[in-house]
């Protein structure tokens, strides 16, 4: 199982594996000892189908005489252009397609991903295999609401689809892990879908809160961001908040069919620090939006070096077919995209790193993933930074640590 892009493809992997798994097969070790590999790919940008084009390549040179199988976001965006075009694919499947060895060839992958309606079959509600990690992501909703001006992921996706807390709360019973790490294409929008409001998010917190140790929340949108909620993030272990802010310019952000302005986003982020000063930020930033100008640039320039985000990541625009942005006009030169991308990094990573320093001396609580790798609640899995412990301290277990030195958006660490 070959698993590209965010958290969410992650989780949907794991539950294709223990499917598999309840049919009879094992995992190989090696794409070269498997007899069917699965590839499950991402389409959110350009760069990202790129990345899973050649990965589905070099899988059938690894695994010549395996079944190629490619489900995810690019199966199910281009599933028949995709089978037209890769006939290294031994089949192409999109959501919710149990994979098996003997599947239906490529050129009926279509028909056969809308004829499959089984829920046993949906990946949103499969039985999780288990993990080996002491923390898991956890898919609480499918699919989202929005019409974001660059975004094409409603298009394929579809409109949100939450899960049951009941079904949420019994995965996180069976994964028994230290840390569960909340996801969604729009989580804060958890059980609106049902009919549950605005605010279904915060009780189910509170009930997984009473199961694990830590609760981290990813991609939360800053219109969503209520009391309640901000409240519940305070008063938790994790005083942690991914806001997916975009940008701060208010002409542009309209452009996009977002809400807020730099201006909005620095007062609630200023009355989290009232709450919790030792909270900790995340955000995501799209670089080159058609119509911005170098006066948005500079304007988020200034609020990165306000606002001292913990973490950032900065994506050049790509323009996606069938979305909003690509009827505007004003489109900006990938060149200059390229350029303001890299002094937007270049600003952050001396953000980061003078965060990271002050923090030398310190005494934190950290959980260990794995011998010698542990995080404290500043640090979400695979996206931030690590800190390096020393190799006796047992993994899946807390423990107390004094920070030594920082190396970029690492630290290293001692027993006190």
């Amino acid at each position: 199982m070959e698993t590209l892009g965010c958290p969410k493809n992650q989780v949907d992997s794991e539950k294709i594996t223990g499917l598999l798994c309840q049919q009879g097969m094992v995992e190989a070790a090696s794409a070269d000892q498997a007899q069917l590999v699965v590839v499950n790919t991402c389409a959110f940008i350009e760069e990202a189908r790129q990345e899973s084009v050649e990965t589905v390549l070099r899988m059938r040179a690894e695994a010549a005489e395996a079944e190629l199988v490619v489900t995810g976001c690019m199966a199910e965006r281009y599933g028949a252009e995709l089978a037209e075009a890769m006939p290294e694919v031994d089949r192409v499947a999109g959501f919710g397609v149990p994979v098996s060895i003997g599947a239906s060839s490529s050129s009926d992958a279509s028909s056969s991903c809308q004829a499959i309606q089984v829920p046993e079959f949906d990946l949103l509600n499969l039985p999780r295999s288990p993990v080996a990690a002491p923390w898991a992501y956890v898919k609480i909703a499918e699919g989202c609401d929005r019409r974001c001006g660059y975004c094409a992921i409603p298009s394929f996706r579809g409109p949100q689809r939450s899960r049951s807390m009941n079904a949420i709360l019994a995965e996180v019973d069976q994964l028994g892990v230290r840390e569960v790490v909340l996801v969604a294409q729009d989580l804060a929008a958890y059980g609106r879908d049902q009919g549950q409001g605005e605010r279904s998010i915060v009780p189910l917190m509170q009930q997984l809160t009473q199961r694990v140790s830590w609760l981290r929340l990813l991609y939360l949108y800053p219109s969503d961001l209520t009391a309640p909620l901000i409240n519940a993030i305070c008063n938790s272990s994790v005083p942690y908040f991914d806001l997916s802010l975009q940008h701060v310019s208010r002409p542009l952000l309209a452009r996009m069919r977002r809400w807020g302005d730099g201006e909005r986003f620095a007062t609630r982020i200023a009355k989290i620090r009232q709450c919790r000063p030792d909270a900790v930020f995340r955000s995501n930033f799209i670089v080159g939006y058609p119509g911005e100008t170098e006066a948005d640039h500079d304007a988020l320039l200034e609020f990165l070096n306000e606002m001292n985000l913990d973490w950032c990541g900065f994506f050049a625009y790509s323009p996606e077919a069938g979305t909003y942005s690509t009827t505007l006009d004003c489109q900006v030169p990938a060149e200059l995209a390229a350029e303001r991308l890299r002094e937007l990094s270049e600003v952050q990573d001396q953000i980061t790193a003078a965060k990271r320093d002050q923090l030398i001396g310190c005494e934190v609580k950290v959980l260990v993933d794995a011998p010698g790798v542990a995080r404290s609640y500043r640090e979400a899995p695979e996206i931030d930074g690590i800190i390096a412990v020393p190799e006796h301290l047992k993994v899946g277990q807390f423990h107390t640590v004094r920070i030594i030195q920082a190396i970029g958006p690492d630290l290293l660490a001692a027993t006190p």
